[in-house]
């Protein structure tokens, strides 16, 4: 029997272990390490605080780690599927979608690519260890709420391929309640106009973009090439969500540089629009930022993946359209500088998973059926304008195929990998830090 990462990992030395660490976040910041030293120790400096923030900030170890692990429940269709690639317990949200429906969903798209599903799933549970440890759950309990995800993503997936209205389904208002219910009514306490409030000041009867330490202004040169840029997004917008030509008038661009742990260094332009009207309540702000090569790309050499991609903004929109249904109608592409760019909207009406104040573990577990049964959304749904060929089959089927009659067997795979991977982890921030500490880093 082919060993698993796992029995691999622990049959390593810790020296050995922290040189893998090194080279993994090295081969994926190296460049960035160069340009913008600054922003990547700050990034490390975050990774630090916790296990959680390191897990967060290191998918690249993550996908290092399953290029020499073995897919139990994959065949040939199942190993190359959409993966939203960045999969851990934050990275879910509510938004308004392009229906104008509140919902809970996946987010964040970054690293999205084409893959094998399980690796969603288990960069999942292991993220899902790392939150039951954190709050001093106990081993059973965290295996419990690994188990409750995994359960409602196996039935929510014989759903979708026992139905014909996949694309229908939505975690909204109607058929939520608990800390999820609670989250999608604050999200609709968001307006634009307190947005706007908050990134924009009025002068002389228009709206300008505020200026303060992250956000600066551009030059003349620089506002060109933006605006050339934005010219060639319009028409990666899809023709159904395509809005009047007023709504694109361009008012004001300023430049910032990705402060978070995913996005540190990132050059990051913030325009300002003219919206559906005049009037200045109805401003949009959109983000123009630069895209990084996905996590999972570093590990899968499918040429014809490769290939499919323009560059690193198209992969990150033709992704995201093939996994979340009604995508935001601003989402599109261009190229900026020779460097693929993802364009977006900066909506007032998204809200983040926080797991601080989830700790009844009722509410835990109610809450990670909805994460499992938003996953299986992802895998088996897409944008009804999604109009990528990479994936040509029904993902429903295929994961049903490989998981029916192995439901069990499904979920004991996942529970364990969770588990210990989670323990792994909580070693490896150990061996990061004192690797940073010690400036073990090249260029740090």
């Amino acid at each position: 029997m082919m060993a698993s990462v796992i029995d691999l990992i622990r049959g390593e030395s810790p020296e050995k272990r922290q040189k893998f660490i090194i080279e993994a976040l090295v081969s994926a910041f190296g460049d960035l390490l160069k340009t913008v030293p600054d922003a990547i120790h700050g990034k490390f400096r975050k990774m630090a605080a916790s296990a959680f923030a390191f897990y967060r900030g290191s998918a690249a170890l993550f996908y290092a780690d399953m290029a020499r692990d073995h897919e139990a429940f994959t065949d040939e269709k199942t190993s190359r599927i959409w993966i939203q690639g960045d999969l851990h317990a934050e990275n879910f949200g509510t938004y308004m979608n392009s229906a104008g429906m509140f919902v809970f969903d996946v987010n964040d798209f970054d690293e999205a690519y084409v893959g094998p599903f399980t690796w969603d799933l288990k960069r999942l549970t292991g993220s899902l260890a790392l939150v039951g440890y954190q709050k001093a759950l106990s081993d059973a309990e965290i295996r419990e709420m690994i188990s409750a995800m995994a359960r409602s993503y196996v039935a929510q997936v014989k759903q979708f391929a026992q139905s014909a209205a996949t694309n229908d389904f939505a975690l909204m208002l109607a058929n939520t309640s608990g800390k999820l219910h609670e989250l999608l009514q604050q999200t609709r306490l968001s307006t634009r106009v307190s947005l706007l409030d908050r990134l924009t000041t009025i002068e002389n009867y228009d709206r300008r973009i505020i200026l303060n330490k992250n956000t600066q202004a551009i030059d003349k040169e620089m506002r060109a090439k933006v605006e050339k840029a934005f010219q060639q997004y319009l028409e990666t917008i899809p023709p159904k969500k395509r809005m009047s030509g007023l709504s694109y008038g361009i008012k004001d661009v300023t430049m910032s540089r990705g402060f978070g742990i995913g996005s540190a260094g990132v050059r990051v332009f913030t325009i300002l629009l003219e919206g559906t009207t005049q009037a200045l309540e109805n401003d949009i702000l959109i983000s123009m930022k630069q895209a990084r090569t996905a996590a999972p790309s570093r590990v899968i050499t499918d040429e014809n993946i490769q290939k499919y991609f323009q560059h690193n903004g198209h992969r990150t929109v033709v992704s995201q359209r093939a996994l979340q249904a009604h995508a935001d109608p601003w989402l599109g592409y261009t190229m900026l500088d020779g460097e693929g760019q993802l364009v977006s909207e900066l909506s007032p009406h998204e809200g983040e998973l926080e797991w601080d104040d989830i700790n009844k573990m009722d509410d835990i577990l109610e809450l990670l059926r909805n994460l499992g049964q938003a996953t299986a959304k992802i895998h088996c749904t897409a944008d009804v304008d999604s109009d990528q060929t990479l994936v040509p089959f029904s993902t429903d089927q295929a994961i049903q195929k490989v998981l029916g009659g192995h439901e069990e067997a499904f979920v004991k795979a996942m529970v364990d990998f969770g588990e210990q991977y989670g323990a792994v982890v909580r070693d490896d921030h150990r061996l990061f830090v004192d690797a940073f500490r010690n400036h073990k880093f090249p260029g740090l």
